[in-house]
């Protein structure tokens, strides 16, 4: 049976191997300026100029801000994890999702000091203690915000809510922000209800 260390990481890409070693700030900032194609691969990477944002207080690489789900025909419901400790009430305040709705999760995230690489989420979804679904989304890599782009949005594939009278109930979830080198930014624990209605 596999532990919990290794449900929330996502799952193996096959024959994908990280060829490069990783590279420091500098390092990419200092790539030949005459490679055209280096040139759009530091753009991909939003290291086209700014005010570097890095708190030199604060010494994590990934800051996520909220996780937000929109669907239509109602108003979005935030998920406010901008403070420290805010993730810790959310297993005990959950939300409503309309069974058969559909559905888009966007996170709101910083990036700080460093090149931030091969960022997923993870999210592992239970009832009644029954592991129901695993889902991974890649979001990508990033260089540290700058006044030019201080906030990174990240819109998720579109999801259908189950329905029916099985479907409906008490749901349990936990969300994992992982990187490439399987550092864990953000692990949290929230709940959510399925309904006939909002």
């Amino acid at each position: 049976m596999a532990s919990h260390e290794d449900d929330t990481m996502p799952e193996e890409t096959q024959g994908y191997k990280l060829t490069q070693p990783k590279q420091s700030l500098a390092d990419y900032q200092n790539m030949d300026a005459n490679d055209e194609s280096l040139q759009k691969y530091k753009e991909s990477l939003g290291l086209g100029g700014g005010k570097d944002l890095s708190d030199p207080n604060d010494p994590r690489v990934c800051i996520i801000l909220a996780l937000t789900m929109e669907s239509p025909g109602r108003d979005p419901v935030r998920i406010d994890l901008s403070q420290p400790g805010s993730e810790l009430a959310l297993k005990d305040k959950p939300f409503k999702i309309k069974e058969g709705s559909k559905f888009t999760m966007v996170a709101t995230f910083k990036v700080q000091h460093e090149i931030l690489s091969g960022l997923h989420y993870v999210q592992i979804v239970k009832r009644k203690g029954i592991r129901v679904s695993k889902d991974s989304e890649m979001i990508g890599s990033y260089a540290p915000n700058t006044d030019k782009v201080p906030l990174y949005e990240k819109r998720f594939t579109e999801e259908d809510a189950p329905s029916g009278m099985l479907a409906r109930g008490h749901y349990n979830a936990i969300s994992t922000f992982v990187d490439d080198d399987k550092k864990k930014h953000l692990e949290f624990e929230w709940s959510f209800d399925i309904s006939k209605d909002w």
